[in-house]
Protein backbone atom coordinates (compact mmCIF):
# COMPACT_ATOMS: atom_id res chain seq x y z
CA UNK A 1 0.00 0.00 0.00
CA UNK A 2 1.11 3.33 -1.35
CA UNK A 3 1.96 6.48 1.92
CA UNK A 4 -0.55 8.71 0.46
CA UNK A 5 -3.34 5.42 0.49
CA UNK A 6 -2.53 4.93 4.37
CA UNK A 7 -2.74 8.82 4.50
CA UNK A 8 -5.86 8.71 3.05
CA UNK A 9 -7.29 5.94 4.60
CA UNK A 10 -6.39 7.42 7.89
CA UNK A 11 -8.25 10.60 7.16
CA UNK A 12 -11.28 9.19 6.13
CA UNK A 13 -11.11 7.22 9.56
CA UNK A 14 -10.39 10.14 11.60
CA UNK A 15 -13.08 12.07 10.10
CA UNK A 16 -15.58 9.39 10.32
CA UNK A 17 -14.40 8.80 13.66
CA UNK A 18 -15.19 12.61 15.00
CA UNK A 19 -18.80 11.95 13.68
CA UNK A 20 -20.11 8.74 14.51
CA UNK A 21 -17.89 7.66 17.45
CA UNK A 22 -14.55 5.46 18.52
CA UNK A 23 -15.62 1.87 18.62
CA UNK A 24 -14.57 -0.16 20.58
CA UNK A 25 -14.05 -3.26 18.86
CA UNK A 26 -16.09 -6.10 20.93
CA UNK A 27 -18.07 -9.23 20.36
CA UNK A 28 -21.49 -9.12 19.47
CA UNK A 29 -22.87 -12.47 19.86
CA UNK A 30 -21.32 -16.26 20.09
CA UNK A 31 -20.58 -17.64 16.66
CA UNK A 32 -23.92 -19.68 15.73
CA UNK A 33 -26.04 -16.59 17.13
CA UNK A 34 -24.03 -14.04 14.51
CA UNK A 35 -24.63 -16.75 11.66
CA UNK A 36 -28.50 -16.90 12.11
CA UNK A 37 -28.35 -13.77 12.52
CA UNK A 38 -26.20 -12.61 9.28
CA UNK A 39 -28.64 -15.38 7.74
CA UNK A 40 -31.67 -13.62 7.94
CA UNK A 41 -30.03 -10.12 7.24
CA UNK A 42 -29.74 -11.43 3.77
CA UNK A 43 -31.94 -9.58 1.10
CA UNK A 44 -33.58 -7.25 3.86
CA UNK A 45 -33.52 -4.35 5.68
CA UNK A 46 -31.72 -4.06 9.43
CA UNK A 47 -35.03 -3.13 10.72
CA UNK A 48 -37.11 -6.30 8.99
CA UNK A 49 -33.65 -8.48 10.11
CA UNK A 50 -33.89 -7.38 13.67
CA UNK A 51 -37.47 -7.93 14.34
CA UNK A 52 -37.23 -11.35 12.52
CA UNK A 53 -34.10 -11.98 14.98
CA UNK A 54 -35.94 -10.84 17.80
CA UNK A 55 -38.81 -12.67 16.97
CA UNK A 56 -37.15 -15.70 16.90
CA UNK A 57 -35.39 -15.76 19.63
CA UNK A 58 -38.73 -14.86 21.86
CA UNK A 59 -40.54 -17.63 20.23
CA UNK A 60 -37.79 -20.20 20.74
CA UNK A 61 -35.49 -20.24 23.59
CA UNK A 62 -32.23 -22.54 22.74
CA UNK A 63 -31.24 -23.11 18.97
CA UNK A 64 -31.96 -26.76 19.50
CA UNK A 65 -35.61 -26.02 19.61
CA UNK A 66 -35.43 -24.39 16.41
CA UNK A 67 -34.01 -27.27 15.21
CA UNK A 68 -36.19 -29.61 16.22
CA UNK A 69 -39.16 -27.19 15.42
CA UNK A 70 -40.75 -27.86 12.02
CA UNK A 71 -39.70 -25.47 9.01
CA UNK A 72 -43.11 -23.56 9.36
CA UNK A 73 -42.76 -22.79 12.47
CA UNK A 74 -39.49 -21.30 12.24
CA UNK A 75 -40.81 -19.37 9.10
CA UNK A 76 -44.01 -18.02 10.99
CA UNK A 77 -41.14 -16.60 13.36
CA UNK A 78 -39.08 -15.02 11.05
CA UNK A 79 -42.05 -13.95 8.74
CA UNK A 80 -41.19 -9.97 8.84
CA UNK A 81 -38.04 -10.31 7.81
CA UNK A 82 -38.54 -11.16 4.32
CA UNK A 83 -37.84 -14.41 2.61
CA UNK A 84 -39.12 -16.94 5.71
CA UNK A 85 -39.87 -19.93 4.32
CA UNK A 86 -36.09 -19.85 2.39
CA UNK A 87 -34.22 -19.12 5.09
CA UNK A 88 -36.52 -20.91 7.68
CA UNK A 89 -35.01 -23.58 5.57
CA UNK A 90 -31.66 -22.64 5.39
CA UNK A 91 -31.33 -22.27 9.49
CA UNK A 92 -32.69 -25.57 10.19
CA UNK A 93 -30.22 -27.32 7.45
CA UNK A 94 -27.13 -25.26 9.24
CA UNK A 95 -28.54 -26.32 12.94
CA UNK A 96 -28.55 -29.85 11.12
CA UNK A 97 -25.53 -30.09 9.89
CA UNK A 98 -23.98 -29.00 12.42
CA UNK A 99 -25.52 -31.19 15.49
CA UNK A 100 -24.78 -34.39 12.71
CA UNK A 101 -21.31 -33.60 13.07
CA UNK A 102 -20.39 -32.36 16.43
CA UNK A 103 -23.52 -34.05 18.00
CA UNK A 104 -24.12 -30.28 19.70
CA UNK A 105 -24.47 -26.80 18.77
CA UNK A 106 -21.45 -25.20 19.90
CA UNK A 107 -19.34 -23.63 17.71
CA UNK A 108 -16.95 -22.44 19.86
CA UNK A 109 -14.25 -24.67 18.54
CA UNK A 110 -13.88 -22.04 15.75
CA UNK A 111 -11.95 -19.74 18.20
CA UNK A 112 -8.89 -21.67 17.91
CA UNK A 113 -8.93 -22.15 14.33
CA UNK A 114 -7.40 -20.20 11.97
CA UNK A 115 -9.17 -17.60 9.77
CA UNK A 116 -8.76 -19.54 6.44
CA UNK A 117 -10.15 -22.61 8.40
CA UNK A 118 -12.92 -20.58 9.55
CA UNK A 119 -13.81 -19.05 5.90
CA UNK A 120 -13.80 -22.70 4.73
CA UNK A 121 -15.86 -24.13 7.30
CA UNK A 122 -18.63 -21.41 7.04
CA UNK A 123 -18.99 -21.76 3.32
CA UNK A 124 -19.40 -25.16 2.96
CA UNK A 125 -23.28 -24.28 4.36
CA UNK A 126 -25.60 -23.71 1.66
CA UNK A 127 -26.60 -19.84 1.74
CA UNK A 128 -23.49 -18.83 3.90
CA UNK A 129 -21.42 -16.69 1.43
CA UNK A 130 -18.54 -14.01 1.70
CA UNK A 131 -20.60 -11.36 3.97
CA UNK A 132 -22.25 -13.76 6.28
CA UNK A 133 -19.19 -15.54 6.85
CA UNK A 134 -17.04 -12.03 7.02
CA UNK A 135 -19.73 -11.25 9.88
CA UNK A 136 -19.43 -13.78 12.19
CA UNK A 137 -14.85 -13.28 11.96
CA UNK A 138 -15.79 -9.85 12.99
CA UNK A 139 -18.58 -9.63 14.83
CA UNK A 140 -18.43 -13.10 16.79
CA UNK A 141 -14.43 -13.89 16.79
CA UNK A 142 -12.47 -10.80 17.09
CA UNK A 143 -10.92 -11.37 13.08
CA UNK A 144 -9.71 -8.80 11.22
CA UNK A 145 -12.73 -9.65 8.44
CA UNK A 146 -14.59 -6.75 6.47
CA UNK A 147 -18.12 -7.46 5.55
CA UNK A 148 -18.88 -5.86 2.71
CA UNK A 149 -23.15 -4.68 2.71
CA UNK A 150 -24.75 -2.23 0.35
CA UNK A 151 -23.43 0.89 2.44
CA UNK A 152 -19.90 -0.61 2.57
CA UNK A 153 -19.88 -0.87 -0.65
CA UNK A 154 -21.40 1.67 -2.09
CA UNK A 155 -19.21 4.75 -0.18
CA UNK A 156 -16.04 2.93 -0.37
CA UNK A 157 -16.79 3.06 -4.22
CA UNK A 158 -17.22 6.71 -4.50
CA UNK A 159 -14.04 7.27 -2.13
CA UNK A 160 -12.45 5.68 -4.44
CA UNK A 161 -10.93 2.93 -2.48
CA UNK A 162 -12.48 0.43 -3.92
CA UNK A 163 -12.72 -0.26 -8.68
CA UNK A 164 -16.23 1.00 -9.41
CA UNK A 165 -16.88 -2.46 -11.55
CA UNK A 166 -15.43 -4.87 -8.39
CA UNK A 167 -17.37 -7.13 -6.82
CA UNK A 168 -18.54 -7.31 -3.51
CA UNK A 169 -16.00 -10.17 -2.90
CA UNK A 170 -13.24 -7.74 -4.48
CA UNK A 171 -14.03 -5.04 -2.37
CA UNK A 172 -13.81 -7.01 1.06
CA UNK A 173 -10.30 -8.32 -0.25
CA UNK A 174 -9.02 -5.02 -0.91
CA UNK A 175 -10.59 -3.15 2.25
CA UNK A 176 -8.62 -5.77 4.28
CA UNK A 177 -5.55 -4.97 2.31
CA UNK A 178 -5.92 -1.48 2.52
CA UNK A 179 -6.78 -1.05 6.40
CA UNK A 180 -4.68 -1.54 9.74
CA UNK A 181 -6.02 -4.56 11.24
CA UNK A 182 -6.67 -2.12 14.23
CA UNK A 183 -8.83 0.22 12.06
CA UNK A 184 -11.55 -2.53 10.47
CA UNK A 185 -13.96 -2.78 13.20
CA UNK A 186 -14.49 0.90 13.53
CA UNK A 187 -13.88 1.96 9.54
CA UNK A 188 -16.67 -0.77 8.61
CA UNK A 189 -19.30 0.17 11.19
CA UNK A 190 -18.68 3.77 10.74
CA UNK A 191 -18.65 3.40 6.83
CA UNK A 192 -22.33 1.54 7.39
CA UNK A 193 -23.63 4.69 9.50
CA UNK A 194 -22.39 6.79 6.84
CA UNK A 195 -23.61 5.01 3.98
CA UNK A 196 -27.03 5.23 6.32
CA UNK A 197 -26.79 8.99 7.04
CA UNK A 198 -25.27 11.04 4.59
CA UNK A 199 -24.06 8.82 1.55
CA UNK A 200 -27.19 8.17 0.82
CA UNK A 201 -27.76 5.74 -2.25
CA UNK A 202 -30.10 8.20 -4.08
CA UNK A 203 -29.63 12.15 -3.38
CA UNK A 204 -26.34 12.00 -1.48
CA UNK A 205 -25.85 14.67 0.68
CA UNK A 206 -22.28 15.31 -0.55
CA UNK A 207 -22.36 19.43 0.32
CA UNK A 208 -22.31 18.52 3.64
CA UNK A 209 -20.39 15.00 3.38
CA UNK A 210 -17.20 15.29 5.95
CA UNK A 211 -15.75 13.09 3.35
CA UNK A 212 -16.26 15.43 0.45
CA UNK A 213 -12.36 16.52 0.07
CA UNK A 214 -11.45 12.49 0.37
CA UNK A 215 -14.33 11.87 -2.02
CA UNK A 216 -14.00 11.26 -6.42
CA UNK A 217 -17.78 10.68 -6.46
CA UNK A 218 -18.53 13.50 -4.47
CA UNK A 219 -16.33 16.11 -6.15
CA UNK A 220 -17.22 15.03 -9.69
CA UNK A 221 -20.58 15.36 -8.72
CA UNK A 222 -20.98 18.93 -7.42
Amino acid sequence: MSINLQKRIQSISLKLEKIYGRKKWKIHADPLSELIATILSQNTSDHNSHKAYSNLRSKFKTWEQVRKASVKKVADAIRGGGLANIKARRIKDVLNQIYEENHNLDLGFLKRWRTERIEDYLKKFKGVGEKTTACVLLFSLKRPAMPVDTHVERVSKRLGLVPPKASAKDAETILEDLLPKSLIYQFHLNLIAHGRNTCLAANPRCRSCVLFENCDYGRTSV
